[in-house]
């Protein structure tokens, strides 16, 4: 089964999503800095200081010709700063034509609607791309993030990931 290509713009009414640049990677450390302490050890800054800006900085440019689903920098258009990512990724967590959508945005960015603005737009995309069901997971203790999924119409399937150190991951899906 094949798909469109995740576009290299897609704009809102607040919004630009864009594919990602190399001058990107120092917004991508900020995200990684204002994590929450509770996301597992491979999400945080390690104690070597990794990733580092050039690290990223790396990854995005090794990324830069990538084709199928993706993540696009979530730009605001008054201002055009850069607030975070927001996208299709394929973890393994749904069946290989079925991708997950993840977000995140910087601190500064949050309750002004930002991601359910972006993760519509995503999903519009999605859904004339030919998807027919995406998944998400999100912690049980994010629930910001487990609003955001259900105003965007996912809805959790009773289906976790247990985890006592870091909070039990729940499994969303959202069928078009």
């Amino acid at each position: 089964m094949t798909f469109a290509p995740t576009p290299d713009t897609v704009e809102t009414d607040r919004l630009i999503l864009r594919r990602p640049r190399v001058e990107d990677a120092a917004v991508y450390r900020q995200l990684w800095t204002e994590r929450d302490p509770r996301v597992p050890p491979h999400r945080q800054i390690s104690p070597e200081g990794r990733p580092t800006v050039a690290d990223l900085a790396t990854q995005l440019r090794a990324e830069e010709e990538a084709v199928g689903p993706r993540l696009l920098v979530v730009q605001r258009k008054n201002g055009g700063d850069a607030i975070g990512y927001c996208g299709l990724v394929f973890h393994g967590t749904g069946a290989p034509h079925e991708p997950e959508l993840a977000y995140e945005l910087l601190r500064a960015a949050h309750g002004f609607g930002y991601a359910t603005e972006a993760g519509r737009a995503v999903l519009v995309w999605a859904e004339g791309a030919g998807y027919r069901r995406l998944w998400a997971g999100v912690r049980d203790w994010n629930v910001a993030s487990r609003r955001v999924l259900e105003k965007l119409g996912f809805r959790e399937t009773g289906d976790l990931e247990p985890s006592a150190a870091y909070g039990d991951s729940l499994l969303t899906v959202r069928e078009f």
